[in-house]
Parts: C-alpha cells; sequence; structure tokens
C-alpha cells in the first residue's frame, strides 16, 4: 500500500481549507493519499501588526519541515513567500488563481461608497489602508490582525465595533464565506498584493517523482500573472512597511496571449500614489514585471520606498491571506 503524502499547513482554518483542497485535487488526480501535518509558524504564535514581524514568518518553519523531511510537500499563500529563492526547494506548481481581487464586508450590507465620512474601516495590509487613504473618502482606517473570523466578527459579531473590513476575496471564497461580501472592489479603486488569490505548492528540488507528480496541477496562466508580479515586487526591493500592489491579467491579444500588468507604489497616508501598466507576452512575464518596476522607480517610487524602509532584495512580507 503507497504510504501517504505529508502535507504541511499552518493550522489556521483558511490554510487547512486551502491546503484540503490541494490534497483533494492531488489525490484525484493522481490516486495517492495525501495527509494533513500541523506546523506552526512564528507569525501564528504572535499577536503583533503583520509588517512589523518581519519576513517569512508565515513560511519559514514549513520551509524548515520541508529541508528536514518531517513533510514531503507544503502549502503556502503565493504572497506570503518571500521573493528570494529557498535553496533546495522548488515551487512544483501553481494551481488556478481564485478571484484576487479585495473584499468589502460591511454593515448593512454597504459598499464602499456608501460608508459615511468618519466610518471606521478595518484591514491588516499596508498596501490596503494606503489606498483607503488615496481614494479620500474620509474613512477612519485602523489595522487589525486575526483569522477570518475573528475579523468578520468585529463587524458581523454581537460585540462589532467597526463599521467595514477589508479582506481577501479568495480567503472567503475557500472558506465558503462569499455570501459575507458587500462588494468585491474593482482592482481600478484597489489593486491587490502581488500574487494574491495563488498558491504556491512547494517541495524539495530533489525529490524528482514528488515535482513531476505535482506538476499536474500546475496552471500555466496563474503561473504567469503570478511570475509577471512577483518580478515587479522584486525588483522595487520592497520592505515590508511599503504599499506595493501589483495585478497581472491574461487575455487573447491581436498575435496571441499577452499580459497586462498594473502596479502602484503608494504612500502609506496616500498622498503618493504612483502607477502604470505594461503588457507582453506570458513568455516575457517576468521580464515585463522587471520593466514596470524600473519605470516606477524613475518616476520617483524609490523615494516612497525610502520613506518606509528600503531593505534590499528578497525580503518582501504581506501578511498571511487572512
Amino acid at each position: 500500500m503507497t504510504a501517504p503524502l505529508r502535507l504541511g499547513t499552518r493550522g489556521s482554518a483558511l490554510a487547512m481549507a486551502q491546503s484540503g483542497q490541494v490534497a483533494e485535487a492531488v489525490t484525484a488526480a493522481t490516486g495517492r493519499p495525501v495527509e494533513l501535518v500541523e506546523v506552526v509558524t512564528a507569525g501564528d504564535r504572535s499577536n503583533a501588526p503583520v509588517h512589523r514581524l518581519g519576513v517569512g514568518v508565515f513560511v519559514s518553519a514549513l520551509r524548515d519541515a520541508l529541508t528536514a523531511g518531517t513533510i514531503d510537500f507544503a502549502v503556502h499563500s503565493y504572497k506570503d513567500l518571500p521573493t528570494a529563492a529557498a535553496g533546495g526547494l522548488h515551487i512544483a506548481a501553481v494551481p488556478a488563481r481564485q478571484d484576487p481581487r479585495d473584499a468589502l464586508v460591511a454593515r448593512d450590507r454597504r459598499t464602499l461608497a456608501e460608508l459615511p465620512p468618519g466610518a471606521t474601516v478595518g484591514t491588516g495590509a499596508l498596501r490596503r489602508i494606503a489606498q483607503l487613504h488615496a481614494l479620500g473618502l474620509q474613512l477612519e482606517v485602523t489595522p487589525i490582525r486575526g483569522n477570518v473570523d475573528t475579523r468578520l466578527a468585529r463587524v458581523l459579531g454581537p460585540e462589532a465595533d467597526l463599521d467595514a473590513v477589508v479582506l481577501a476575496r479568495a480567503g472567503l471564497a475557500r472558506l465558503g464565506r462569499l455570501d459575507v461580501i458587500t462588494e468585491s472592489l474593482d482592482p481600478m479603486l484597489m489593486l491587490p498584493a502581488p500574487a494574491q488569490g495563488a498558491l504556491a505548492v512547494e517541495c524539495r528540488v530533489d525529490d524528482q517523482d514528488l515535482v513531476e507528480l505535482l506538476a499536474v496541477l500546475d496552471h500555466a496562466p496563474s503561473r504567469a500573472a503570478v511570475t509577471a508580479e512577483r518580478a515587479f515586487l522584486a525588483t522595487l526591493e520592497a520592505g515590508c512597511s511599503a504599499p506595493v500592489a501589483a495585478y497581472a491579467e491574461l487575455a487573447e491579444g491581436e498575435t496571441g496571449d499577452e499580459i497586462y500588468l498594473r502596479g502602484a507604489v503608494i504612500s502609506p497616508d496616500g498622498t503618493r500614489d504612483l502607477r502604470l501598466s505594461r503588457t507582453g507576452t506570458p513568455a516575457d512575464a517576468a521580464e515585463i514585471g522587471k520593466a514596470l518596476a524600473a519605470e516606477l522607480l524613475e518616476l520617483g517610487a524609490d523615494s516612497i520606498l525610502g520613506h518606509e524602509g528600503h531593505t534590499g532584495p528578497g525580503t518582501q512580507q504581506f501578511g498571511s491571506t487572512e
């Protein structure tokens, strides 16, 4: 009898849900049984704001377990991964990406435009805080932490103390909670984090049998989009305090598929908001991201990043999907 593959995952409801979905997909595609192995990360043990926790706080323990051989593969929210490559490890698959938009959950089913001046909106991401300020809606934006249920309770629970929260739509979808969304935010208003909505299925590079087995889950359009977004992020060398956003879409062009990449760097108070876009072929995804970042740097994005702690390549940490 074939031994189950050991899939490492964080223990939150969202992490367990998305890992469970990957496990089911692996078994359906290959016939191999998969068991979930919970791994506690540094980010799970801390209540500090995400942007103060450091690099890879939701990732490093899983990667340590992979390297040690106590698990066979891991599932990450791709936006949690630092852009620097991890030695000896390989992203074997990027499954089809969930809708990467941010979602508003508000009292009385209000949309963002219907929130009155002074309404309190909670979110854990500086990227979202910066863009909410940039909209000029006179909202009171409050940093929050916690899993999805904890955040929703701040709006929908009996002791609710906020008028709205902004979460990743993908996390709500994976938990079967799309019913609570009052508005899926147009990327023109709220550009997502690089790789938001995407998962990374990671294993050891020397486990070639598993590399080949997991490759069946890979979704080429999702991988190309994420590659462009993360190349943009890496080229900016943005630190964990820098609100950086990017969203790549694939569409049919005159000569085949094209990537349309939008990127932004926004000061936390929303007073400086630099946005550009660029197109190219999926084969050039990384180069598109690098070129768009270079254009924004020429426009002064480095001064925004520098004010917020320019820390060098591979140090990005945008926090858990939750």
